[in-house]
């Protein structure tokens, strides 16, 4: 690991030289990341982190000659910085992470929230806000919340529940819905284990991030992905890779609504499976492009 630059003494006390100090601990951080990330990616996390760790702004670094930074900020951005050159994702490193124009809590316990995912919850309010019903709504595989939050705050009228295998998972989940005044019925649960199907209300939409990337591509993965996000929220066995969308298949065919919908976020080199596994047994299913034109998300028709 590079050496960082800390205070170790009160002795350098003059206004001058702590604004030399904190260009120099920035440009000497910015410098270090782009070992790890582009620059313009290197720059959004140094200035991510400066702004929260230490509530100054790159802007400010230019603009205020008097700016001070004491050494107990600078701890705690040397402790920042050295866990993102160890690859740890910047959101796990400030335990938080935008969604929908939402901050949500993030830990080593839930995927970090992506944009992908979002343009999957813009399909789904985009096709319910032109109905007349209040919609139940299942989420499977809630993590963060992310995904049922941001439903319920953009169609307040829905039923939302969310279901998770892992308690410590549901349990940030549930500070998120609170901390963004929103009411989600959270259910701990192997979906995965079809008996537990009937704790589950019939709803007329599923919507579901799963675990879809086969174990042996791991090595693929970048280190910050691969080495800090839990595996259990990514990975799927080498042998049954759809096994997620197999199950969720044959829960909406027993329990959706008439009508009903379901709303799919997969890897991109596996979008055509799904469709062709939900064509099936479906009237319809179509895969949708991300913004950068992959195929990442499957919608279905009942």
């Amino acid at each position: 690991m590079k050496h960082i630059i800390v205070i170790s003494s009160n002795k350098w006390r003059s206004s001058k030289f702590v604004l030399l100090f904190i260009k120099e601990l920035y440009r000497n951080f910015l410098v270090q990341l782009q070992q790890i990330y582009s620059l313009s990616e290197a720059t959004v996390i140094a200035d991510w982190v400066f702004e929260k760790i230490a509530g100054v702004k790159r802007t400010e670094l230019i603009k205020n000659p008097s700016l001070q930074l004491g050494n107990k900020t600078t701890g705690h951005l040397n402790q920042a910085f050295a866990q993102l050159l160890q690859h740890k994702p910047v959101q796990y490193v400030l335990g938080e992470a935008w969604f929908y124009h939402m901050k949500l809590k993030v830990n080593s316990h839930v995927l970090i929230p992506r944009p992908e995912t979002e343009e999957l919850v813009e399909l789904l309010v985009a096709d319910r806000k032109s109905k007349l019903t209040d919609p139940a709504i299942l989420d499977i595989g809630t993590g963060s919340g992310c995904i049922p939050i941001a439903i319920k705050k953009n169609l307040p009228a829905s039923m939302v529940t969310s279901v998770d295998v892992s308690e410590d998972a549901l349990s940030l989940a549930k500070e998120n819905a609170a901390q963004h005044n929103t009411s989600i019925r959270f259910i701990q649960m192997d979906f995965l284990d079809e008996s537990n199907w009937s704790r589950l209300p019939r709803p007329d939409v599923i919507i579901s991030n799963p675990p879809y990337i086969p174990l042996k591509e791991k090595d693929k993965l970048n280190k910050n992905v691969s080495g800090f996000e839990p595996h259990l929220a990514l990975f799927v066995p080498d042998a049954s890779p759809l096994i997620f969308y197999e199950k969720i298949a044959d829960f909406g065919k027993k329990n959706l609504m008439p009508d009903g919908k379901i709303y799919l976020e997969t890897h991109e080199e596996h979008a055509e499976e799904v469709m062709a596994l939900f064509i099936k047994r479906y009237a319809a299913a179509t895969i949708k492009k991300d913004m950068y034109g992959k195929e990442r998300m499957v919608v279905v028709s009942i």
